[in-house]
């Protein structure tokens, strides 16, 4: 990801409307999660300083690539910060109770199958695996470019990853559902041609009314469609769990 799409996201990811509300749907996912959690892929740190306000009974590491990046969340988040790629993580087998990875198997730069298999590896049997990921591939715009985002994707197909990789209890679902509509407006009409990022510090009143229409969402029944897509997983307890 370029360096300036960091800067943004250190600048706004405590406030934006779109970071709060998926660091609240992260938090629901993790709310049975106990031990120690990994955030793999987790920027400049803003997820992991908010689940230390939420959960500080959790034993928090991070994991990321950029190391201007990683820096920024070894100050700001109350975890522990390493340097290195998801796709050969510096960890032991069986570290973790718990991981999240969000928007990161979507980069170019990233081997789902094999961060996957990293994950899976990291993790202690029965261990959760939280993934968020952007929605559909016709919605690539230049965001997308700017973030070096090579794929969009389907809750199918993330299905797939997460069960080929030998996950089970996959569930998923999409989430920023009821601003869809916008978010196609925008992304697909209005902002033609326009290189800029999505990443970027809006009026307050908009903030606040996208705010409370996409926490609303959280309290409703999903919807078969939207921005992102959540996904859950547990590694196998045993062979027999594997196969069931």
């Amino acid at each position: 990801m370029e360096s300036q799409e960091y800067a943004l996201m250190d600048a706004v990811e405590h406030q934006l409307w779109w970071y709060r509300v998926l660091h609240l749907h992260l938090t629901d996912a993790l709310k049975h999660a106990q031990g120690r959690l990994l955030d793999a892929g987790c920027g400049t740190g803003g997820f992991l300083a908010r689940l230390h306000e939420a959960r500080a009974d959790l034993v928090l590491e991070g994991l990321e690539f950029d190391p201007n990046a990683a820096a920024i969340a070894a100050e700001k988040a109350q975890a522990t910060i390493t340097q290195g790629s998801i796709l050969a993580m510096p960890y032991p087998p069986a570290r973790f109770d718990a991981a999240i990875s969000a928007d990161v198997l979507c980069h170019d730069g990233v081997d789902p199958a094999q961060a996957l298999a990293e994950l899976h590896r990291v993790l202690k049997p029965g261990g959760l695996l939280v993934l968020n990921m952007p929605a559909y591939a016709w919605m690539a715009s230049a965001h997308d470019r700017r973030v070096h985002n090579a794929r969009r994707t389907t809750p199918g197909e993330m299905r797939r990853w997460l069960r080929a990789a030998g996950f089970v209890d996959v569930q998923v679902r999409f989430w920023n559902s009821l601003l869809f509509p916008a978010m196609v407006l925008q992304r697909k009409l209005l902002a033609r041609g326009n290189a800029a990022s999505d990443v970027a510090m809006i009026s307050p009143i908009i903030n606040a009314i996208l705010l409370a229409i996409a926490r609303m969402e959280r309290h409703l029944p999903a919807l078969p469609w939207g921005g992102s897509i959540l996904a859950t997983a547990r590694v196998p307890r045993s062979s027999s769990d594997r196969t069931a």
